[in-house]
């Protein structure tokens, strides 16, 4: 059985920075690609971004370019976000996913983990 556990969230400061991590198990991670979405009160969940199975395309939601960076660690079954320049609009609850192939363009997310709060205080 597939398991993804995030970790990192917590309270941040307007302009600061968080690493959020999430460790895979239970499937060969290096074979699908891994994303992070978001979902914040009152919004649906939200696209943040994507990296696909070895790490070598990466692909962001046009509201966080430049500021967040995803990255993976196949040997860790581990993949990030960076997320610097953060802002109130900021705040959700970030969620990893795990893509049913290696191709973020290609394939869907079939599996999700339980999620972390990040809340941005401005």
């Amino acid at each position: 059985q597939v398991q993804l556990v995030e970790s990192g969230g917590g309270l941040v400061q307007a302009g600061g920075s968080r690493r959020l991590s999430c460790a895979s198990s239970g499937r060969t991670f290096s074979s699908h690609a891994m994303g992070w979405f978001r979902l914040a009160p009152g919004k649906k969940r939200e696209f943040v971004a994507a990296v696909n199975w070895n790490g070598a395309f990466t692909k962001y939601a046009d509201s966080v370019k430049g500021r967040f960076t995803i990255s993976r660690d196949n040997a860790k079954n581990t993949v990030y976000l960076q997320m610097n320049s953060l802002q109130a609009e900021d705040t959700a609850v970030y969620y990893c996913a795990s893509y049913s192939g290696p191709d973020y363009s290609a394939y869907e997310p079939d599996y999700w983990g339980q999620g972390t709060q990040v809340t941005v205080s401005s």
